[in-house]
């Protein structure tokens, strides 16, 4: 009888240890206190939150020349972490301009007054259910933050998100706000023929239903900010605050200069745009080439 036991226990232990490497790993509880963000990762049926290492060194007066949007964010969010009404935001616009910068500067405004980021990409915005489920009673505040939201022509995800943010976010703890951003105001491509069958209803122009739905999906947010293309004097602006910053961090004397200015303008024509992520990027190689010229 041993023998056999012993048999099937040995069978047991190989075929434990065949599948422990196909189950899913248990996942820890975040702690809120010490974690500052998480990014939402789905896995089969359900998902988890993965804490993320996060940097607090983007400050609110590095984002230059779009003070308007800046505020208004910046005033959303205040009332956020102070337990206020506030509204689901979109900010769009042309890329590069700060959208994405400006909602990590705020983390790192208001991380010690509770406030905490989650990530969840388009394709995932289905599971926002279940995302509140896991941070609903939890202390701190959360801004759940979709980059780059936006849906082809065809797609029917827009109208799982019009449904969400009706439903499980309105309805959610108060703790919880959506931040997106995107390049289009309306988040799904308008066509010349959706507006073919507009309607004159006792002098008042009315959009058909193809129009109406798409418009109604960037209503749910309450907040709309506008990102545009930033003017030569604009990029010039933020190309002289990031040389700045990284060359005094790196200890480095400099003083702008017109061969400077026409390296900033050579550079961003190289690349077909202007805006703060071609600046920054400018910075970077211009300080780093001068570092490099002053170790020789």
């Amino acid at each position: 009888m041993d023998s056999r036991l012993n048999a099937f226990l040995e069978r047991a232990d190989a075929v434990l240890a065949r599948l422990e490497p196909l189950l899913p790993a248990t996942r820890p509880d975040i702690d809120w206190q010490q974690c500052l963000a998480a990014r939402w990762h789905r896995e089969g049926r359900g998902g988890y939150l993965q804490p993320l290492q996060v940097s607090l060194d983007l400050d609110l007066s590095d984002l230059i020349g779009v003070d308007n949007q800046r505020e208004q964010l910046a005033r959303n969010t205040r009332q956020f972490v102070d337990g206020l009404p506030a509204n689901h935001a979109l900010l769009w616009g042309a890329r590069g301009t700060g959208k994405s910068s400006l909602v990590r500067a705020l983390l790192a405004e208001h991380a010690g007054a509770g406030l905490r980021l989650i990530e969840i990409e388009r394709d995932h915005l289905a599971d926002l259910p279940r995302v509140v489920e896991q941070i609903a009673g939890v202390a701190q505040r959360f801004v759940l933050f979709c980059d780059d939201l936006s849906f082809e022509a065809g797609e029917g995800d827009y109208r799982v998100l019009k449904s969400v943010l009706d439903g499980s976010l309105e309805r959610a703890p108060e703790n919880v706000l959506l931040y997106a951003t995107s390049n289009r105001r309306h988040l799904v491509p308008e066509k010349q023929s959706d507006n073919e069958h507009w309607q004159m209803v006792d002098g008042e122009l009315h959009p058909n239903e193809a129009v109406e739905d798409k418009i109604a999906l960037s209503d749910r947010f309450g907040l709309w900010l506008s990102f545009y293309p930033f003017t030569q004097e604009h990029f010039l602006a933020v190309v002289r605050h990031w040389v700045g910053v990284l060359a005094k961090s790196a200890g480095l004397e400099w003083e702008w200069s017109e061969d400077l200015e026409k390296l900033a303008i050579r550079w961003a024509l190289g690349r077909g745009n202007r805006n703060g992520r071609c600046a920054y990027q400018f910075a970077r190689q211009w300080v780093g080439l001068a570092l490099l010229e002053q170790g020789k």
